[in-house]
């Protein structure tokens, strides 16, 4: 920037990072605390507009009540020059849809380690009362180490606030990614979050959208009315079971779905589980019963297995089974004819039998026979 900017004297503005519809983002630098920062302005042409001024606010409210690894920090609020602006925490790296546009689709295993990572940050905003309404690729931040960051609750609603027979219309979202049930304008939920975060697993495994159309009207009318296509179309590589899971989440009605993200999250986890436990077994296998837990995919560091930056990108080689509600562990084959236990038991036998003549001795020396 060539006229240095700093925000209420403690925020020095450094590079823009971004912009949306509404504002604009920049890295700065906390001048106060000596750390990088994330600053979100809310443009000037939004400034004097109360409806986009309230958003704007309520974004910094929703998301500065919640505390999670895979939900950016908001750590201040402020106005200067007739401007609003939100402080957060400064990610490193790029956005999931610059990285889907930059690799065409994700391997499975990438796909499955970042959606479950998003399904922890908006399964923790679940359990806190709030349902996100805007999850798409745009809105999740992926570091050089596989970490996501879900981002910007902007039209994130309360729970207590929203009415099941609510109807406006209004619709907040994006097109792409939003409910059959928003795009009718109906009361989001968090299944509806579900649903978009079925639209964006569905998009890392195919490099392609379920529903693509010239106007938002007609996005609209096909989330409502038409079945996605099915994802192995696109990726064969797929797993069968996999994509029953994607087709449930973008089922029509709420209902059919999975009721939060953190359900949709162990589900995951899950069937990823199955297949670490399927590739690593060679010998004969015997069902177990899954683990009910949600456990977070462990995060790769960027050594191990690189995401950002790509040049030398290997995809991992995995098996899976068949049946995705059982993990599997090996059964042990019966145990070979152990000669040096036989040995041993032999010549106790041999040293008992020994001692027999003895006490016979012993015996008839102390009581001689009449």
């Amino acid at each position: 920037m060539t006229n240095e900017i700093i925000l209420n004297d403690r925020y020095r503005l450094e590079e823009r990072l971004g912009s949306g519809g509404m504002a604009m983002v920049y890295r700065a630098q906390d001048l106060t605390l000596e750390r990088k920062v994330a600053i979100k302005i809310l443009r000037k042409d939004y400034s004097d507009n109360n409806e986009f001024k309230e958003r704007f606010r309520q974004e910094a409210k929703s998301a500065a009540n919640l505390s999670h690894p895979n939900i950016v920090t908001v750590h201040d609020f402020g106005f200067y020059a007739n401007q609003l602006f939100i402080v957060m925490e400064y990610v490193p790296g790029i956005d999931l849809k610059s990285l889907l546009k930059q690799r065409g689709k994700l391997s499975l295993f990438d796909s499955i380690e970042l959606i479950t990572q998003a399904c922890a940050g908006i399964g923790y905003a679940h359990r806190a009362g709030l349902v996100h309404c805007d999850v798409k690729p745009q809105n999740m931040l992926v570091t050089p180490d596989n970490r996501l960051k879900v981002v910007d609750f902007g039209i994130a609603r309360a729970l207590a606030t929203i009415e099941p027979d609510e109807q406006t219309n209004v619709v907040w979202g994006s097109p792409q990614y939003f409910s059959p049930e928003q795009a009718g304008g109906g009361a989001p939920s968090p299944a509806s979050d579900v649903y978009s975060l079925g639209v964006v697993f569905y998009e890392m495994l195919t490099g392609r959208l379920p529903f693509v159309a010239s106007t938002s009207q007609e996005l609209a009318r096909l989330h409502r009315e038409a079945l996605p296509p099915s994802p192995r179309k696109f990726n064969p590589a797929i797993p069968v079971q996999l994509e029953q899971i994607i087709l449930k989440v973008l089922s029509k009605e709420p209902s059919a779905r999975y009721r939060t993200a953190d359900q949709l999250g162990r589900v995951i986890y899950n069937f990823n589980q199955q297949t670490i436990h399927s590739s690593s077994t060679t010998d004969t296998v015997a069902p177990i019963e899954a683990p009910s837990h949600p456990t977070p995919v462990p995060i790769r560091t960027a050594s191990e297995h690189p995401l950002i930056p790509t040049p030398h990108h290997q995809e991992a080689t995995v098996r899976y089974i068949e049946t995705p509600s059982q993990i599997y562990r090996p059964v042990k084959k019966p145990s070979e004819f152990d000669w040096g236990t036989w040995m041993l038991a032999l010549m106790a036998l041999v040293a008992v039998g020994g001692l027999v003549p003895f006490w016979l001795w012993v015996y008839f020396a102390l009581q001689p026979p009449v």
